[in-house]
């Protein structure tokens, strides 16, 4: 049997349940490698940007840069979870639902790379 739904809190305990679960959703990011890696990536690119002399402007383009990519990385874990919950056998439509994230994300970090090389270079 179906458990009952949870019941949602309202006013300021909606924003305290909410940032709760935010929290968890980046616990349970941190045990896929490919966020581990981001995150390396973020720390990695301040330093250098940091070497470099880049501007203000640059560095915050870069930070929301990143952010859009780790929110792309959770809507991609999240994706390829329901995928593995619903679909345990492999199917074309769960294949295509997991490359087409995997695209969303490559296409963040190809935005992430193409800002770095900028600031970098040019």
């Amino acid at each position: 049997m179906a458990e009952p739904p949870i019941e949602k809190e309202k006013g300021f305990r909606h924003l305290l349940a909410a940032g709760g679960y935010s929290w968890q959703g980046f616990l349970r990011l941190l045990r896929e490698e490919a966020f581990r890696h981001e995150l390396i990536g973020l720390v990695v690119g301040l330093a250098v940007f940091a070497l470099v002399g880049a501007s203000g402007v640059e560095f915050m383009i870069f930070v929301i840069l990143m952010l859009g990519l780790f929110a792309v990385e959770a809507l991609n874990t999240a994706v390829e979870e329901i995928i593995d919950r619903v679909s345990p056998e492999r199917s074309v439509e769960g294949k295509h639902a997991k490359d087409l994230g995997s695209f969303a994300t490559f296409c963040l970090i190809s935005c992430n790379v193409i800002h770095a090389v900028y600031v970098v270079f040019f």
